[in-house]
């Protein structure tokens, strides 16, 4: 299997000859290690003029496969997130060659290992606006270490424990709100502690709201 020993992947674009990098986030977390049959998704970095560009490449994507999305780590949340919706409806949608078995995937950079990680994502559904009224949000804001549950930081370790020591009257939705101007990388970050520390054994939390 091939080794990756850099932070970058490198991806040839053949049809207009010039090579185009992805710098991807990089962790010392590693959640999944190895992913066969699969397609590689890209999203590339760019910029026109004082815009930033979410560029979306899917020639290689085949729906019967694993997809390993590799996304720019400089790229807002907010410019990420509709990509990747793109790219879940298309496999949700396409019943002819459809393989429910197939899972969706992040990569990153394993910081220890110097290869490529993966975080599995096929369950989550994205949202692009704040949850409903009456939902207990944990908010995960650009530039912190912590979350915020109500007008408490805490750590992402104790969210359950936070969440189970509340006497509620009727318990309420749990659900995660993400700061749209954040970057990929820091997303990503959140996403591996929330896997390692909170939902590895709960896949009760399907959507995720980015606003």
């Amino acid at each position: 299997m091939m080794k990756y020993f850099t932070l970058v992947i490198a991806f040839l674009l053949f049809s207009c000859g010039k090579k185009e990098d992805v710098l991807l986030p990089k962790s010392n977390v590693t959640i999944v290690k190895d992913v066969q049959d699969h397609s590689p998704i890209y999203i590339f970095f760019k910029t026109e003029g004082k815009d930033t560009i979410a560029d979306l490449n899917r020639k290689s994507a085949i729906i019967s496969t694993n997809w390993i999305l590799n996304i720019d780590k400089r790229l807002p949340l907010k410019l990420v997130i509709p990509e990747v919706m793109k790219m879940q409806d298309k496999k949700r949608t396409e019943k002819m060659h459809q393989n429910e078995e197939s899972e969706n995937y992040y990569s990153y950079a394993d910081s220890i290992g110097k290869n490529l990680a993966f975080l599995p994502f096929t369950k989550v559904f994205y949202k692009m606006e704040r949850p409903a009224k009456g939902s207990f949000i944990v908010y995960f804001k650009k530039g912190k270490q912590q979350v915020f549950m109500g007008n408490q930081e805490i750590k992402i370790a104790e969210i359950l424990k936070q969440f189970y020591s509340i006497k509620f009257e009727k318990v309420p939705d749990l659900v995660f709100l993400f700061d749209k101007n954040m970057s990929y990388e820091e997303y990503l970050q959140y996403k591996i502690l929330l896997q390692k520390e909170v939902t590895y054994n709960l896949d009760k939390l399907p959507v995720e709201y980015i606003f």
